[in-house]
């Protein structure tokens, strides 16, 4: 068992201890045995010591300008103890910055944090002095005999003095104005002054963006807002602007205040129906029943809109069909004066109104009610009106109309697309089943001239019977139309050829129906063989000839080429 053997052991003084203890056998008899070993004692901390501030007094400089809620300064006490025995709590026991000033505790550092509960103002106040206590907040009974564990010290605060910016008489304010006031109306003053004891002048101006519409100004000097513009309560009812003041003296010191304007209203818009109404009267209609109810609006004040009242114009003749009541409740009931309505006879009535507000002066508005006449039900329900009316008279609905429609319209198109298909198909111009420009036949081998007679049958083209008719263009529409003369056999084998083409072109010159340009003549005969015999250029090759074609040199260029071939020709005669 190891006890202390000093009496109030102080662990400020000393933490630490080491005891050597030996153990003999043989009761500590010489020749015994022994053993030692060393033991670590540390003492513990009990809350033994009061905290102690280093000094009773302290200063501290704090600027005018500090912000509210701000830490302005610190504060510490000393206490010896450690751990949970060494915390403590600060507080301002008395002087006159209670109200301005509060302190609170850094749990890890145990300072007392000194902050700004209130704005300083330095041409107010220059100096203030506050009692700072420090107490341990565990405390051991045991040893309370030692004193009272808490300390206190004194803090005198000095305010610094800083140029402030101007400040206004109020944090903001409120202002009112008219409608369709003119322009340059006063609307209200601000006022700010410079804080310091120099006493500044203060210049003010509106914060404006640049997309913003300026209805205000303010007077540099005196801070007095007029307006720039017309206002219109029903557009814009509220205004709100910031004005900024400034020293002239250092105009970087600024301040803000905010301005609503707000927009009174005047009675400048007459009252209106409320919507567009459609009203309608049954055919069966008794008089003095109600048919319709109506209200209006205002888009002024309450104070220059209801109560609305409802009556007809006095300058026009008595309706005998419709009358109108004000029911002194903002509304107004339509009610018939006579029995029995026709649609046939007239479907749609017009009643003019008159609606005038309660504003001061009073503004009166007109409208014109449309009231359209349908047949009903015996409960009321609108059975058809006349547009309606119209259709079923006839017999046929909305869709029968839409499909005779679409029907119309195709055999219109089916039309228009015949005639043009007839207008864009192209007739041949010569009235004939066969067309010689038809009439093209491709042979593999050559002709033997007129002499061959056996390549093709020539009996049709010596028959003038075989010659078709007379042909007529159908380009042309012939005034005179001749007869085609024929002849016979006999007179055709007689004549001459010559004669012949002479007497068919004196009858295409003499025919009025030929055109003036190139056509096609049809000639079935062929003439006798001429005495000169063949013109033919086949076998010119083989056939002995004195002709010369020297001559062929002196034609140019374009017969160079037959020069040289029947030059040739004339040499392979010599050799």
């Amino acid at each position: 068992v190891i006890r202390t053997a000093l009496h109030n052991m102080d662990r400020e003084a000393r933490e630490h201890y080491s005891v050597v203890i030996q153990a003999k056998d043989m009761a500590g008899q010489v020749g015994g045995l022994s053993g030692s070993t060393t033991v670590n004692i540390t003492l513990t901390d009990v809350n033994d010591n009061p905290p102690r501030f280093p000094q009773k007094h302290y200063q501290l400089y704090v600027p005018e300008s500090a912000q509210v809620g701000s830490a302005v300064g610190k504060i510490k006490a000393n206490d010896a103890d450690t751990g949970s025995n060494a915390d403590m709590t600060y507080s301002i026991i008395n002087g006159d910055g209670m109200g301005v000033f509060s302190i609170s505790t850094d749990k890890e550092t145990r300072e007392g944090i000194l902050s700004l509960k209130k704005p300083l103002n330095y041409e107010k106040k220059k100096s203030y002095t506050l009692n700072i206590e420090g107490a341990n907040t565990h405390l051991d009974f045991r040893f309370s005999h030692l004193g009272p564990f808490k300390d206190a010290t004194m803090l005198k605060i000095i305010v610094g003095d800083v140029d402030e910016p101007p400040l206004f008489s109020m944090p903001s304010y409120i202002m009112e104005v008219y409608e369709n006031a003119k322009i340059g109306t006063v609307v209200g003053t601000v006022l700010a002054q410079d804080p310091d004891s120099a006493n500044s002048l203060v210049r003010y101006f509106i914060n404006y963006n640049a997309e913003d519409d300026r209805f205000f100004n303010i007077d540099a000097n005196t801070g007095t807002i007029k307006t720039t513009k017309v206002l219109d309560r029903e557009e814009t009812p509220w205004y709100n602007i910031t004005v900024t003041a400034s020293e002239n003296d250092n105009p970087d010191l600024l301040s803000h205040v905010t301005v609503g304007i707000r927009v009174l209203d005047v009675n400048d818009n007459p009252p209106e129906l409320a919507r567009e109404y459609d009203i309608v009267v049954c055919e069966n209609s008794k008089p003095g029943q109600v048919i319709h109810t109506i209200s209006a609006t205002d888009k002024d004040d309450f104070a220059n809109g209801p109560r609305f009242h409802f009556f007809l114009d006095e300058h026009l003749p008595v309706n005998p069909n419709f009358t109108l009541k004000d029911n002194e409740d903002n509304t107004a009931s339509i009610l018939t004066r006579r029995r029995r309505f026709s649609r046939t006879v007239q479907d749609v009535y017009y009643l003019p109104i008159m609606i005038s507000d309660g504003g001061i002066p009073s503004l009166s508005s007109s409208s014109t009610l449309t009231i359209r006449v349908c047949a009903c039900e015996r409960d009321g329900r609108v059975r058809t009106c006349h547009a309606e009316a119209f259709l079923s008279s006839a017999g046929l609905s909305t869709g029968a109309l839409i499909a005779i429609l679409l029907c119309v319209l195709i055999l219109l198109a089916i039309v228009v697309l015949f005639i043009t298909l007839r207008r864009s198909k192209k007739e041949p111009l010569i009235i004939s089943e066969e067309d010689v420009r038809e009439n093209v036949v491709t042979y593999d081998d050559e002709g033997g001239g007129e002499e061959d007679t056996e390549a093709f049958d020539i009996t049709a083209l010596r028959n003038p019977s075989a010659a078709e008719e007379l042909k007529y263009r159908r380009d042309i529409r012939p005034e005179v139309k001749l007869t085609p003369r024929h002849q016979t056999l006999s007179t055709l084998e007689s004549i001459d050829v010559q004669e012949f083409i002479k007497q068919r072109l004196a009858e295409a010159d003499l025919d009025p129906s030929v055109p003036p340009y190139d056509s096609l003549q049809t000639y079935a005969y062929e003439g006798q063989r001429s005495e000169a015999g063949s013109i033919s250029s086949l076998d010119s090759a083989t056939t002995q000839s004195d002709q010369d074609y020297h001559y062929l040199g002196d034609w140019g260029p374009e017969f160079k080429k037959l020069a040289e071939l029947y030059g040739e020709i004339e040499s392979e005669r010599t050799t």
